[in-house]
């Protein structure tokens, strides 16, 4: 055997091992360590015999603890249901209105009907409810069909112009480029216009007062403040769901559009059209 190579600055010996010219010091580790090191082996084996561990074909050692993590995870979801259940429950026998009233109840029904809402609504809306061309703005204070939380309530539950349902939110708005000259339809389109402050002929504007007051009056009003009961706007605030430009306005006049909404009672139940109201109303635009 050769003899042990003795460090001469430590006086200790190497175990032999040496690269580019180092050698390794021959020390053992410290007797904790080794002690600490052989627990930790110990605990592990003991762990994989209690709890599931190791993987079979098919499945896998379920521990003599029989602890399961998903029968965990059902129990805490039956848990949470039950609670959910209850103010659910306390939800479906009261009115919109009367749920608005009640702090617990308001504060667990805005949280549902958020959900709810992204789930079903933001498509259309927007994750923000603040819409799009063609899908109204839920955070303002302009509502076709009222915005008191009874209103926001039928709009979601029956929908609009959804053919499914005998109920549903019903306007139609002729198409005027069918009754009405080009020229008219321009006349009137300005001073739809003019209502909202918005870029327009002034000659044209004072022609379209009397196209206005003979054609679209009778829905909307002689002030064009519109009218909630037959779902036509308000064309004085400035707030279009198809453009505000002239050519916009004399498109819509002349072709108008018509969006349809679902009712949504029908697929989500009563209880989730009442948490989705309260959420809506909630948004800030409501009255």
């Amino acid at each position: 055997m050769s003899e042990k190579h003795i460090d001469e600055v430590s006086g200790v010996d190497t175990t032999g091992h040496e690269w580019d010219g180092i050698r390794e010091l021959n020390n053992p580790l410290p007797r904790w360590w080794v002690i600490t090191f052989y627990i930790t082996i110990a605990w592990a084996l003991a762990y994989t015999v209690a709890y599931p561990a190791w993987p079979l074909v098919s499945s896998f050692t379920g521990g003599l603890l029989g602890y399961s993590s998903r029968v965990e995870l059902k129990d805490a979801m039956a848990l949470a249901e039950a609670s959910r259940a209850e103010y659910a429950a306390a939800v479906a026998q009261k009115s919109v209105e009367e749920v608005l009233a009640d702090d617990t109840l308001r504060t667990f029904a805005t949280s549902a009907g958020a959900a709810a809402f992204k789930v079903n609504c933001v498509q259309c809306h927007g994750s923000g409810a603040a819409g799009s061309a063609g899908f109204p703005n839920l955070n303002d204070d302009e509502w076709l069909w009222g915005g008191a939380p009874g209103d926001i309530f039928t709009t979601i539950a029956h929908g609009i112009r959804y053919g499914a349902d005998d109920t549903t939110r019903v306007s139609e708005m002729p198409a005027f480029g069918e009754m009405l000259e080009p020229a008219q339809v321009r006349q009137v389109a300005s001073y739809v216009v003019s209502l909202s402050g918005g870029a327009h002929d002034a000659a044209l504007a004072a022609e379209g007062a009397q196209v206005f007051a003979d054609n679209c009056a009778a829905c909307h009003g002689d002030a064009g403040k519109g009218n909630r009961e037959l779902g036509a706007p308000d064309l004085t605030d400035a707030i279009w769901l198809y453009g505000s430009s002239l050519d916009q306005v004399a498109a819509q006049v002349r072709t108008p559009r018509h969006g349809v909404m679902p009712g949504w009672q029908e697929r989500l139940g009563e209880t989730t059209v009442k948490e989705l109201a309260v959420f809506i109303h909630s948004l800030g635009g409501g009255e």
